[in-house]
């Protein structure tokens, strides 16, 4: 037996088998062998990766969910410890994207499950090409700008997913599935207007709302991909510190412009260049302007750069501070910039020090 204060070799440790890691859930008769089997060769994509998409990615990866692609396009700081459960202070210390620290810590875990990690915003350019290889997707994402687009692309592919959402002590769950469940739209027609709901960082969350919602949200996956007859149907919202649950049916509407007419507004809308405000933060995303590269060389930036200011790099990103702003930029191009939630400020900066 190795020593309790010497680091421990994993090299040394034999490889589990699927049979041994998975007994547990094999012998639970709803899933069985024959579930497991399934489960392996599903294919899942979880649309950001902070507390509820590391809840999801990892307990499909426990569960033995063979593919796992994790988009997210931010990256890991401090304040996410307190409930993103695949993170840890090493990846808050190096700024590591989310989408690379979750599959690292997967792998870490179980190394049977292929990880495809993309450091990449979801917009109406690539998103069809994320889901279409998929046979799942699942909501990890904290804006209803995504959550619509998913709902617009999910509908017209007829690919399942699963809408989920939480805030200070409740969160909310609901699988839509194409042609048979009402979809978004027919339960959120309109998009919240700006800054007339509240965000975590203005309400908060709790980390114990996040593994309850997340469970619910994970244990609807795995009905879904084993094909199982009882995948629950409505919305269900759930309230951990007044400890209350509801379940809410909701038929489809036919004059819903998405599912009812067929009518795909956020799949079809252009994609604004101005920046994106992101929610409750004081940051901004920033796209580079239409018809440029959609890659940038960070080495070649970072040198041009360090003539003015301090830079720091892990190979994933760029991140520098700058008239009162950190800005972060990746290698699809995209920044980040903190300290403001002006549009126009965020893209002046932009042009002034990315240059493009």
């Amino acid at each position: 037996m190795a020593d309790a204060s010497s680091p421990l070799d994993v090299t040394s440790i034999p490889a589990l088998s699927a049979r041994e890691r998975y007994s547990r859930q094999t012998i639970f008769s709803p899933i069985g062998a024959a579930g497991q089997e399934r489960l392996e060769r599903a294919r899942v994509l979880i649309v950001g990766c902070g507390a509820l998409g590391t809840v999801l990615a990892n307990n499909l990866a426990r569960a033995g969910v063979g593919f796992l692609r994790i988009v997210d396009r931010d990256f890991v700081e401090g304040n996410n410890l307190q409930r993103q459960v695949l993170f840890d202070e090493r990846d808050a210390a190096l700024g590591l994207p989310k989408a690379i620290a979750a599959a690292e810590r997967i792998h870490a875990m179980n190394h049977l499950v292929q990880i495809d990690p993309r450091t990449v915003d979801v917009t109406a350019d690539n998103v069809e090409e994320l889901i279409e290889d998929v046979d799942l997707v699942m909501d990890g994402t904290d804006n209803f700008e995504t959550r619509y687009l998913l709902n617009d692309a999910c509908l017209k592919a007829g690919k399942p997913w699963i809408y989920s959402g939480v805030l200070a002590a409740h969160g909310v769950t609901m699988v839509i599935q194409p042609g048979e469940t009402a979809c978004l739209r027919c339960v959120f027609p309109d998009r919240p207007l700006p800054g007339t709901t509240p965000t975590c960082e203005t309400a908060g969350v709790l980390n114990t709302i996040v593994g309850v919602v997340g469970g619910f949200s994970s244990t609807e996956a795995l009905k879904l991909l084993i094909g199982a007859d009882n995948v629950t149907q409505g919305l269900t919202w759930i309230d951990v510190w007044e400890h209350t649950f509801d379940h809410i049916e909701l038929p489809r509407q036919p004059e819903c412009p998405a599912c009812g007419l067929g009518e795909y507004e956020f799949l079809d809308a252009p994609i604004s260049e101005s920046g994106t405000s992101l929610c409750g933060r004081n940051a901004v995303q920033v796209r580079p302007p239409a018809g440029t590269a959609a890659a940038i060389d960070l080495s070649e930036l970072a040198e041009r750069l360090r003539a003015t200011t301090p830079v720091d790099s892990n190979g994933y990103l760029l991140r520098f501070s700058i008239d009162g702003h950190e800005i972060t930029v990746f290698p699809d191009a995209r920044a980040i910039i903190k300290g403001t939630a002006d549009t126009g400020v965020a893209r002046s900066l932009y042009a002034r020090y990315v240059g493009m």
